[in-house]
């Protein structure tokens, strides 16, 4: 049977790490809430921000309830080794889906843009422009003029120059850019 005074420490050091990170984590949600309310972000954009933020607090709780309940360091140091290493190579291989989780995570707080803007995207080879409709973890999600459907990384988003289209000026913009069309010779 196990002494509860053998394992006291431990306990009281598990229920004081999770009490800090439910507390962190709520002080967390808040400020992501408050920031998203200030700047008019819609509400599952926040979320998904919210959902990266519980993914943090559980592995923090995990790792600091392996450290509390002994686990030996020399092992920990070899598991870590070996996890850390098929992890860099998954991340070497899925680059740039990390990325554009990342980037994805930036424009949340620093993306001048929301949803309902008409932005063009100032790309030589792949030029775009459209109304976004949806800001997800991985791409944007565009309805161009055409009427189509364009989704664009995230990471690119952050390396390739915008601009915003005003509303008052999205008319007069289409009918240039229909005009330009018809003056160029067919292919």
């Amino acid at each position: 049977m196990i002494n509860l005074k053998e394992i006291y420490p431990e306990l009281l050091e598990s229920i004081i790490l999770i009490v800090v990170l439910i507390l962190i984590r709520i002080i967390l949600k808040r400020t992501v809430r408050n920031f998203a309310d200030k700047i008019e972000r819609l509400e599952h954009r926040t979320g998904l921000i919210l959902k990266h933020i519980d993914y943090s607090i559980y592995f923090l709780v995990a790792l600091g309830l392996f450290i509390i309940w002994g686990l030996d360091f020399e092992n920990l140091g070899l598991v870590m080794s070996s996890v850390f290493a098929v992890i860099g190579i998954a991340f070497f291989a899925q680059w740039s889906i990390l990325s554009n989780v990342t980037s994805g995570v930036i424009m949340f707080f620093t993306f001048p843009y929301k949803i309902g803007d008409y932005i063009k995207i100032h790309d030589k080879e792949v030029p775009c422009e459209g109304t976004i409709e949806d800001i997800k973890t991985f791409h944007i999600i565009l309805h161009t003029p055409e009427n189509e459907i364009v989704t664009y990384p995230n990471s690119m988003m952050l390396q390739k120059g915008v601009s915003i289209i005003r509303p008052e000026e999205i008319q007069e913009h289409l009918q240039n850019l229909e005009k330009n069309k018809e003056e160029l010779p067919p292919i």
